[in-house]
């Protein structure tokens, strides 16, 4: 996600390079990963996106608008690439560690191997402070227990688990698990860790008396 701003060449002398947004928005993304969202400054988007400050708001908006603009190109991102991951798989012990395999990529894509969740750990903090960044969050929570609740009932329907399994109860310790595999992701524990972690999880939730 962190690639170069893409500028087109100038089509005559005078005129503004145009700045692709999608691609300063991917890197004003990586920046606030990092960082947070009150660690990093409007000087800080800035040096990250190569624009000055009246073309970054022209182009994003203010840093909390491109905050949230972040927030949901983050979340569409991982329903296309985790919400995929699990659609392939045949079973159900299988779509969960895909699932959690997929994420634990996205985790740990950063060059220093500890960024875990952008939107678990990045706007929780802001949440009690900042409606917006909260209603952010709490929507993005309730699609992923809605996402796993709904494939648990598909597991139900297929004979996987017990008829009267309670789908939803089962969505939410699933995200819980996935929140704190976030939350160790970014304070640098090994993907061997937490692989195991994920795998202990999954055993647990398909037969918790295993």
């Amino acid at each position: 996600m962190q690639h170069g701003t893409k500028i087109s060449p100038p089509r005559g002398r005078g005129r503004p390079r145009r700045v692709d947004p999608d691609a300063a928005l991917d890197l004003a993304l990586a920046a606030f990963w990092t960082g947070g969202y009150h660690g990093t400054s409007l000087d800080d988007l800035s040096a990250a996106t190569g624009m000055n400050r009246p073309s970054l708001y022209a182009t994003l908006g203010d840093k909390q608008q491109i905050y949230l603009r972040a927030l949901a190109r983050f979340a569409h991102l991982m329903e296309a690439t985790v919400g995929a991951a699990m659609a392939e798989a045949t079973s159900l012990r299988d779509a969960l560690a895909r699932f959690y395999g997929s994420a634990l990529d996205i985790y740990q894509s950063g060059d220093d191997a500890a960024r875990g969740c952008f939107v678990i750990c990045t706007a929780a903090v802001e949440a009690p402070e900042a409606p917006a960044i909260r209603e952010a969050l709490q929507a993005t929570l309730d699609l992923i227990d809605r996402r796993l609740a709904a494939r648990f009932a598909q597991a139900r329907d297929a004979g996987e688990l017990p008829p009267g399994v309670d789908v939803e109860a089962l969505g939410v310790l699933a995200a819980a698990t996935l929140h704190s595999l976030a939350i160790r992701a970014r304070s640098g524990a090994s993907r061997a860790a937490l692989d195991a972690l994920a795998a202990a999880s999954i055993t647990q939730l398909l037969d918790p008396r295993a």
